[in-house]
């Protein structure tokens, strides 16, 4: 048996030994341990307090973020119709300046026409009194020599036909 248990004095001396490296890893080692223990649990509940502060944070900063998209979201929505309004009256103040230049336009025209109407007119008369003139030389053999007398029969014959054709049309448009 002395080979499997040792003696007394082995038992007694290496009890002692145990019972001194207890006593000294009790009194200097354990409160070190259990204080970083204490520190390290410390540091993973402030960890975890962190953590839950970051999620609201990050539930707060969410929040404020929907609340600044639907601002701009919103924003957006009245610049768009700030722009279509605009956008129509500038259409509008267009559309009124081209129909005032087109008025414009027209309105040259129909006097620039009549004024060619009137001088075709003018034209037109002066060249059949003077046809007037030829023929009526032609057929009375001799020249007329007074023009004034010869333009105002001529004036009167062409006033007569211009009454007599207003009366054709006025009769046939009623």
């Amino acid at each position: 048996m002395e080979v499997i248990l040792p003696g007394w004095v082995e038992i007694f001396w290496s009890a002692v030994v145990l019972l001194v490296i207890l006593l000294i890893v009790g009194k200097y080692a354990l409160p070190r341990i259990y204080a970083m223990l204490d520190e390290r649990q410390a540091k993973i509940e402030a960890g975890l307090s962190a953590a839950d502060k970051a999620k609201a944070d990050q539930a707060a900063a969410a929040r404020e973020r929907d609340e600044i998209l639907r601002q701009a979201n919103t924003e957006a929505h009245s610049v768009r119709e700030k722009a279509g309004e605009d956008g129509k009256r500038i259409v509008a103040e267009a559309r009124n300046q081209a129909q005032a230049e087109a008025q414009r336009i027209v309105e040259a025209a129909q006097r620039q026409i009549e004024a060619e109407r009137q001088t075709a007119q003018i034209s037109l008369r002066t060249d059949v009194g003077l046809l007037a003139t030829d023929l009526a030389e032609k057929i009375v053999g001799e020249q007329l020599t007074n023009t004034e007398l010869t333009a105002r029969v001529v004036d009167r014959f062409l006033d007569d036909l211009e009454k007599e054709q207003n009366q054709q049309t006025a009769g046939v448009e009623s």
